[in-house]
């Protein structure tokens, strides 16, 4: 199979290059790496890679031209500045449409898009179910929503994945590497007092798996265990595995203004339409994740969010 990887460089792209490479498909790469990195790509006469924006339509034609993609997935985002709105809404939403458009004009057979959980907002009801209505309300979130919404208008079926965090190698955003980079380096650490829910790449592969084994189903879907932990948990999972117990306890901030105090979502309609259930229980899973850090260690850590700060602390 033919298949196109938008922001192929970053943590999601990059694993499933490394899955789907060795099992003779041929894919290409446009990544801008403004977060994903070049080293991440593996040197392969079946890999193509080339450097540039998908919101510029000449760069993206060049590349759908090159690559005749089967299948494109979508995983291409801006979201490491939350003030920068012009290059989220370029990437997110400009970026989007050209996809679409160009799956159209190339004939794909269908679109994997990977959407953010912000899309819900803040929510009223946990877990969350894809038919809860879209309220965001961030710069990453509103472009992203938009973007999928452009995406889901287009002549070629889309399946978009409403994502859990997932957890697995070159994992460079959030709680998890953030926890363990500082204690490691005998920083002081805060929580922020929010729960989320987090899915092992074993179980988001097996998802993926069963998605290019047929015909791309149109609609949106909720990729989760529908479980919720604290980031106090994560810390204290981290701590664990690490043997570094703080001296003091580690303080817990309310939410900032540009976050959400509990998300989980729902998957039951995704478990009930694809066969699919999450297997990697939490421990299990944020053990894995350590692991590779102990053997590839933590370098750029980003986040969607606004800096938080305390005296002598750090954003989680």
């Amino acid at each position: 199979m033919r298949i196109l990887i938008t922001g192929g460089a970053g943590c999601l792209g990059s694993n499933l290059i490394d899955r789907y490479l060795p099992n003779g498909h041929k894919i290409t790469v446009l990544d801008n790496f403004a977060t994903g990195k070049k080293g991440n790509l593996p040197d392969l006469p079946s890999l193509s890679a080339f450097e540039g924006d998908i919101a510029d339509l000449a760069t993206l034609e060049e590349v759908f031209a090159h690559s005749k993609p089967e299948i494109v997935i979508h995983s291409a985002a801006s979201y490491k500045d939350p003030s920068h709105w012009a290059e989220d809404a370029r990437t997110n939403i400009i970026g989007s449409i050209n996809v679409a458009k160009l799956a159209e004009q190339h004939g794909c057979a269908g679109i994997i898009n990977f959407q953010t959980a912000l899309c819900y907002g803040r929510p009223s009801m946990l877990p969350i179910p894809t038919t809860h209505p879209l309220f965001p309300f961030t710069s990453y979130g509103v472009s992203k929503t938009a973007g999928e919404q452009y995406l889901l208008q287009g002549k070629v079926p889309v399946v978009s994945l409403r994502l859990a965090n997932i957890t697995g190698p070159r994992l460079a955003i959030g709680p998890i590497p953030t926890f363990y980079k500082r204690l490691k380096a005998g920083q002081k650490c805060f929580c922020s007092a929010s729960v989320r829910d987090f899915l092992d790449m074993d179980d988001f592969f097996e998802l993926i798996d069963r998605l290019l084994d047929q015909p791309i189903t149109h609609g949106v879907f909720n990729v989760s265990t529908g479980k919720g932990y604290s980031i106090k948990q994560i810390f204290d999972a981290v701590s664990d595995y690490l043997g570094i117990m703080p001296s003091e306890e580690v303080p817990i901030l309310p939410v900032g203004a540009d976050d959400v105090e509990k998300v989980v979502l729902d998957p039951s309609a995704t478990m009930e339409k694809f066969g699919w259930e999450a297997k990697v229980d939490f421990t299990s899973m944020i053990n894995k994740m350590l692991r590779w850090y102990d053997v590839n260690g933590v370098t750029d850590v980003f986040s969607h969010l606004a800096k938080q700060s305390i005296s002598g602390g750090a954003t989680e």
